[in-house]
């Protein structure tokens, strides 16, 4: 996972990150599109899979979505994952001018148009969708990108909280499973959900493919593990301080944690949100280990949420980019931790 990159850097890493070994590469959207990373990182590559987690939904029609993803998937032969989330209220409507409300319906309704438009393109049917807040009918031949030769794309959703679970269950081919997050929070939460939602229509756990985003803290010395800790410490009481996120905190019994980030986020002492987050807390939410045994730290983590379909459950870092962007050498450690974890698996 890294952030969108300036194009010729995102180039490099990509390049760098496929010779390490890592299977996937997924950009984040921020500051920059998702989408651009995505086509530098795609066309400097030729095996490892690409992809946005998150691209933000309510920021373009589901058409101008859908075009994108069908040239990505066509550029890269089909290496291309389209992920999509919904930011929250106050980015969507006040730093885009769009709408937002209700988002787990506009959501639902969102990914059904863009693969209503996947179908257009690759002939499989007219352009005829009706939505509760979406409707497309046109599709010329000349305003079609027309099929490719990898015509499923695949969509994944970022979700947190029931309502998204089940519709990632129902509606996506995977889910971006949020970095702040805990095994217990994943496996009694999570996964129920997206179970009731696929079994609503018809399918199982098994069509849903977990990308699991880790925060790790990881080094050759304890000094630099420190350092990376104190880093997931401050994301944690980052991503903690939203109310959506809350139930995540709540699950291990710290019900007042988020209200308390939260008051020291209005109050402007930013700095002292991370001293909540006790190391016991901490160890709730992020592996720590050295290089040497990190991949077993992950394996005894999450190994059990495989139930039998090892190929659906893909372990994702958060850390791996913002080490690289430090030390240029540290994905060749990297390496090392990649071949591990795939001879687990």
């Amino acid at each position: 996972m890294s952030p969108a990159l300036p194009l010729k850097t995102a180039a490099t890493f990509a390049k760098e990150a496929e010779a390490a070994g890592f299977g996937a590469l997924y950009f984040t959207e921020g500051g920059r599109t998702a989408y651009l990373s995505c086509v530098a990182a795609g066309l400097a590559t030729e095996k490892i899979q690409i992809g946005t987690a998150v691209a933000l939904a309510f920021t373009r029609s589901p058409m101008v979505t859908a075009q994108i993803a069908w040239e990505l998937a066509d550029a890269t032969e089909g290496r291309f994952i389209l992920g999509l989330g919904t930011q929250v209220k106050a980015h969507i409507e006040r730093r885009y001018g769009m709408e937002f409300v209700p988002p787990g319906p506009r959501m639902k309704d969102y990914v059904l148009a863009v693969q209503a438009c996947f179908d257009a393109f690759s002939g499989k049917a007219e352009l005829n969708y009706e939505g509760e807040f979406l409707n497309l009918s046109l599709l010329t031949p000349q305003w079609s990108p027309g099929p490719i030769s990898h015509s499923h794309q695949p969509i994944f959703l970022s979700a947190v909280l029931p309502y998204m679970c089940r519709l990632v269950g129902s509606v996506a081919d995977g889910i971006h499973i949020h970095p702040f997050h805990s095994y217990e929070y994943v496996s009694e939460k999570v996964l129920p959900e997206i179970e009731a939602g696929a079994k609503a229509v018809g399918r199982s756990r098994d069509d849903i493919t977990l990308e699991i985003h880790t925060m790790t803290a990881t080094g050759d010395s304890k000094k630099e593990i420190k350092a990376n800790l104190e880093h997931a410490r401050t994301m944690i009481a980052f991503y903690g301080s939203t109310p959506a996120y809350a139930p995540v905190f709540a699950h291990h019994g710290y019900d007042d944690m988020t209200k308390k980030l939260r008051e020291l986020q209005k109050a402007g002492k930013h700095g002292e949100m991370s001293s909540l987050i006790t190391d016991e807390v901490l160890s709730n939410y992020c592996v720590e280990a050295p290089y040497s045994e990190l991949a077993d730290r992950l394996y005894e983590r999450y190994s059990q949420l495989n139930d039998n379909a090892s190929e659906k459950v893909r372990i994702m870092t958060y850390s791996a980019a913002s080490q690289w962007a430090k030390d240029k050498e540290s994905l060749k450690k990297w390496a090392g931790v990649v071949e591990d974890l795939k001879g687990k698996s």
